[in-house]
């Protein structure tokens, strides 16, 4: 008696997960009339609030507890933050804060600062000089040098966010031009704009994703190939102001106030593929 080969008959089942559905969440400081939400990091997101007294605050929120952030008798609004460092702004100053020590950021010369990005050590805003109205140059800060970013011909260039060695904000050619966002690598402009629209700019980017707002009514995703209009149920104006993966975060308008938000995009499509092998043996009697 000689048995048979192994015949091994395999199946092949190709299963597909939806994707997650995209979820609003507002987000509004307790007993505040305002609310803003300007930077995201994990489950860590900062922005400002305005009291019932007017007077305006930086904020942290980690999903449970917040914590207000508070120069010292200063209006405060908070614009980024990368792990325990957030930075942002009060009058004619940006500031590093890492959660003990408040440290001041004034570009060299300058007559106003303003931060509001940051990664790692690196820091992007914008800057005046004495002589200047307005903020009109972007910059770069490593925490040892200052650099002027300026987007080649432009009267006015506005940095908002940094990822790496990325860089996004706004520019325009002149005091009364339309705004355009751009994107900057270290060594090339780009500029972004929203299919159709006036004005755009670009304040949020982490990988190949940029989020930003156009023509003051709606926000936008690109992903450097697509876009998506980003706009709340029911509001009137949507802003989107940073990304971290998959979270986009950012104001809106409605008939109630200004909120803050968090939007959880959908994430793509999973593939599982799964195989099943069923051993047959067979034996053959002589």
């Amino acid at each position: 008696m000689k048995p048979s080969p192994i015949i091994i008959v395999g199946l092949t089942f190709l299963l597909v997960i939806d994707s997650l559905e995209a979820s609003w969440t507002t987000i509004d400081f307790p007993g505040a009339t305002v609310t803003a939400v300007t930077g995201i990091d994990g489950g860590n997101i900062v922005g400002f609030y305005v009291d019932e007294f007017g007077h305006q605050n930086g904020f942290l929120y980690d999903g449970m507890t917040w914590t207000t952030l508070s120069y010292p008798g200063e209006y405060t609004s908070a614009w980024g933050i990368c792990g325990k460092k957030i930075v942002g702004d009060v009058p004619e100053h940006g500031f590093l804060y890492d959660g003990v020590t408040w440290t001041l950021l004034d570009y060299p010369g300058a007559n106003r600062t303003y931060a509001t990005g940051i990664d790692g050590s690196n820091i992007v805003g914008m800057h005046s000089w004495v002589s200047e109205g307005g903020y009109k140059h972007a910059f770069l800060y490593d925490g040892a040098t200052w650099m002027t970013l300026d987007f080649p011909g432009a009267a006015y260039t506005r940095a908002y966010d940094i990822d790496g060695d990325r860089i996004v904000g706004l520019y325009k050619w002149s005091e009364d031009s339309d705004s355009r966002g751009f994107l900057f690598d270290g060594s090339t402009w780009t500029t972004i704009r929203f299919p159709g629209a006036n004005r755009t700019y670009a304040s949020g980017i982490d990988g190949d994703r940029i989020v930003g707002s156009f023509d003051d009514n709606d926000g936008f995703l690109y992903d450097g190939a697509s876009w998506t209009t980003i706009s709340f149920p029911g509001a009137s104006r949507t802003y989107a102001h940073g990304i971290d993966g998959y979270k986009i975060v950012g104001s809106y308008t409605d008939a109630h106030g200004h909120h803050g938000y968090v939007y959880t995009i959908p994430e793509p499509a999973t593939l599982l593929l799964l195989g099943l092998g069923l051993v047959i043996v067979r034996r053959r009697r002589k």
